[in-house]
């Protein structure tokens, strides 16, 4: 049987944090940037999460289980309530 490998192009451009979820660059913010605007500039520097429609694909490429920014902040919600018996 053989192993299952991740995909390491998609490994090389996206980093997952210790809890799950996938940050990455924000496309489009190499080169070509002098017809932008400023404020799309700035915003091309600013890290994004991957949201929860991408989430099942990447892992099915990674072979691991991820999540997204949504689910990380439910999950978080969910631990803040105190549960009352």
């Amino acid at each position: 049987m053989p192993k299952n490998k991740s995909h390491k192009g998609l490994a090389k451009r996206i980093k997952i944090s210790k809890k799950g979820k996938i940050r990455f660059g924000r496309p489009h913010s190499r080169h070509l940037k002098s017809n932008k605007a400023g404020t799309q500039i700035q915003s091309y520097r600013k890290r994004r999460y991957a949201r929860s429609g991408d989430i099942r694909a990447l892992s099915k490429l990674l072979f691991r289980p991820l999540l997204s920014q949504e689910q990380h902040e439910l999950r978080e919600a969910q631990r803040e309530v105190p549960v009352a018996v």
